[in-house]
């Protein structure tokens, strides 16, 4: 058998080296401050992205989210903002729907969309989280919304925890 090193910690020749379950081995942090706008019901990205490489394939990955500085600007009656979490391409969560929506053409600030995830992957390539979002109700009025409005920062952290 071979000898396992994991961030350091060597494993002794013939024995696996383990973490106890629910053990954090590794946190990533991104952050992003960029002004987004969207003005149709198609999911654009908010800018908000972080990759993690999980050690294990039994690895959880617990997502945490703050999307800042959401805003429907006042030039249509139908705007209301979207959230959703990407894992590459698949879709896991959507932690906002509606935010903002009024009715009328009052400019909303609605603040901030926030989610705790935790994703099973099960893999050990890198794999990268984000966020998007829409106009979900704007269609053809192309109403405009707005994240990382007045330019607040918007963080993803990654967790890999021990399955």
């Amino acid at each position: 058998m071979s000898t396992l090193t994991v961030k350091g910690i060597e494993a002794p020749t013939g024995f696996d080296l383990q973490m106890p379950t629910g053990h954090i081995i590794q946190i990533v942090n991104a952050t992003y401050s960029t002004v987004v706008t969207n003005s149709s019901t198609t999911l654009a990205d908010t800018g908000l992205t972080a990759t993690i490489t999980p050690q294990f394939a039994s690895s959880k990955i617990l997502v945490e989210v703050h999307q800042n500085g959401i805003q429907c600007q006042g030039n249509n009656s139908a705007n209301d903002v979207q959230v959703v979490l990407y894992r590459g391409s698949s879709l896991i969560a959507k932690p906002a729907a509606f935010i903002g929506f009024t009715g009328s053409t009052l400019q909303q600030y609605a603040a901030t969309a926030s989610v705790s995830y935790l994703d099973s992957p099960s893999t050990t390539n890198a794999t990268t989280y984000k966020t998007q979002f829409s106009n979900p109700d704007g269609g053809a009025a192309s109403g405009t919304v707005v994240v990382q409005s007045g330019t607040p920062t918007s963080t993803i952290t990654l967790m890999e925890v021990a399955g």
